[in-house]
């Protein structure tokens, strides 16, 4: 929670491959959030909102609050949202939300054969090929296996997060990450 003593505006993302991602859209738009005052802040898990809320919202520091959040999740942030004297629409009080999750946004945004050329790019096709062939992903579309592999290993998440937003060509940056980043660094 370093730095969002000092911030004028946190982003409340469920994790590091978030944080990733969001910086790196950030950045390709020209923007340095920390220098701009904007704290990104994964909680850690979607479940943890009330609490980031409860400490940095109206009834803690009052820090403007934004944010992801996946599908599934949002029963639980419009509740959190509520207990913070938020309201409960989501894209009012500056919560923008994924079809299923951050990496799932990326994928359909990029394009199978684009994100294979990243994953290629990382040194893991051959990790991704042999995947592929386990029984549990033979019924699952290449974009289904894509976003699972990404989080069979400690880490890959929070690197494909990023480097698929840095792959990213222009008018393709999935709606909720456009429409986090325009609330944001509009106000």
């Amino acid at each position: 929670m370093e730095g969002a003593q000092q911030a004028r505006r946190i982003i409340l993302v469920e994790g590091l491959s978030d944080a990733g991602a969001v910086h790196a859209l950030a950045t390709r738009g020209g923007h340095d959030l920390a220098a701009e005052g904007i704290a990104v802040m994964p909680m850690g898990g979607a479940t943890n909102i009330g609490r980031y809320l409860e400490r940095f919202g109206p009834h803690g520091l009052g820090v403007p609050v934004a944010g992801l959040c996946d599908a599934g999740e949002e029963p639980d942030f419009r509740r959190g949202l509520e207990r913070a004297g938020l309201g409960t629409d989501l894209p009012r009080a500056g919560f923008f939300t994924c079809v299923a999750d951050l990496e799932d946004e990326l994928i359909r945004a990029l394009g199978v054969s684009a994100v294979e050329e990243v994953v290629a790019a990382h040194g893991e096709i051959g990790s991704f090929r042999t995947f592929r062939k386990q029984p549990a992903q033979r019924e699952r579309t290449t974009a289904q296996q894509l976003r699972r592999f990404m989080g069979t290993r400690s880490g890959r998440k929070i690197e494909y997060g990023r480097a698929l937003a840095e792959a990213l060509g222009p008018g393709r940056v999935p709606e909720p990450l456009e429409r986090l980043l325009a609330y944001v660094l509009g106000a």
